[in-house]
């Protein structure tokens, strides 16, 4: 499948035009954002504070929706019961947290498949969640304004990078016309849309960005048959390398002053866990660290060197994550080596708090403050 590219459409475009006015939140009122993934069901809820929010409750599961995918076309009868039992559970703690305001959303295995609609209607008909398949260019800003508090002031050319299970998005950004002060704003203000309006503040530009339809789970299936485990990294490096020839920053390969990658996924955080030996996985150590190339090729060697039977007991990686853990390493290593940097900022958030975000930004309930 060839890469999505921009089609100039703006974010939050899903919503029907017959939706009752919106009614303003209540002081201290909660916002839920679900993230309904190839691999994964992610859910955060949270209270607006500050210029942020403090998590109240959370839940996270491989679900695995788009098993099979690749070779169907379809969402399997299991993937999609396993996927409707995690729902249920969500919105029993929507409910128990008595949530109104909230954005459930589902990404690339719903893109994909051709019975996506109908299950959107199950899930609907047996939890009474509403599901919006979002467009990749959603999915890309969503990622961005995500990782805002974590963009240096000094940062004038930004990657960002989203690995998930079914694509990777990558957004380029040049910051250079934003005053360093403001940088981090100028992002969050990417919420409405890719392309920026506003004359009177200073805007981030987005050079280019795509969604390649190849993610941990999607790119491991395209293997799936080669067995030699070495060989099998090295052509899932080679492919996801070959689906980035439309990506203009791909062929900039003029080294930049004052640029930043910062990754967002549970591969990335996942490789800086077990940079740090974490025998218990801790996000404060691990949210805003910044990696070097050598440091990130040191893990992936290790993982490689453990081979399939050593990666499944490493604690480091964990059972959800060691049958994906190569792919996504094979997707982090080629991006390093394609970009005239050697460090990665670790981004410990993504689409849920993009979407909490943009709710809030919506909203007014932010402080207008540092991010």
């Amino acid at each position: 499948m060839a890469p999505q590219r921009p089609d100039g459409a703006g974010a939050l475009e899903n919503k029907s035009a017959l939706s009752p006015a919106p009614v303003a939140p209540k002081s201290g009122e909660l916002y839920a954002a679900l993230d309904l993934g190839t691999n994964s069901c992610r859910m955060l809820i949270a209270q607006p504070r500050g210029s942020g929010f403090h998590v109240v409750d959370s839940f996270s599961k491989s679900v695995q929706l788009g098993a099979g995918l690749e070779k169907t076309g379809r969402l399997s009868r299991g993937s999609m019961t396993r996927t409707i039992q995690a729902l249920r559970i969500c919105q029993q703690k929507l409910k128990r947290n008595k949530v109104r305001r909230m954005r459930l959303v589902a990404t690339e295995a719903c893109r994909r498949a051709l019975n996506a609609h109908d299950f959107i209607k199950r899930v609907q008909r047996e939890t009474g969640l509403r599901l919006d398949i979002i467009k990749p260019q959603e999915e890309a800003q969503l990622a961005v304004i995500s990782c805002a508090p974590l963009v240096g002031r000094s940062t004038e050319n930004l990657l960002v990078v989203d690995i998930g299970g079914g694509s990777t998005e990558l957004v380029w950004i040049d910051l250079k016309d934003v005053p360093p002060h403001d940088r981090a704003k100028a992002i969050m203000r990417l919420h409405s849309g890719f392309q920026q309006t506003l004359s009177d503040l200073p805007a981030a530009r987005v050079v280019d960005w795509i969604s390649v339809p190849l993610g941990v789970a999607t790119l491991r299936e395209q293997f799936n048959d080669v067995e030699d485990d070495a060989a099998r990294f090295a052509l899932m490096s080679w492919f996801f390398e070959e689906n980035l020839a439309d990506f203009a920053p791909y062929h900039d390969t003029e080294p930049h002053e004052k640029f930043q990658i910062v990754g967002t996924s549970g591969t990335v955080t996942t490789v800086a866990a077990s940079h740090l030996g974490l025998k218990r996985y801790d996000r404060t150590k691990v949210d805003g660290l910044h990696m070097t190339s050598e440091e990130i090729d040191r893990v992936i060697r290790s993982y490689l060197a453990l081979g399939p039977a050593g990666r499944r007991a490493d604690p480091r990686i964990g059972q959800d994550r060691q049958a994906l853990i190569m792919s996504g390493a094979a997707i982090l290593q080629t991006l390093m080596r394609c970009w005239p940097t050697d460090r990665l900022s670790v981004a410990d958030r993504g689409l849920r708090e993009g979407l909490l975000y943009a709710q809030m930004s919506a909203d007014g309930v932010l402080e207008d403050g540092e991010y």
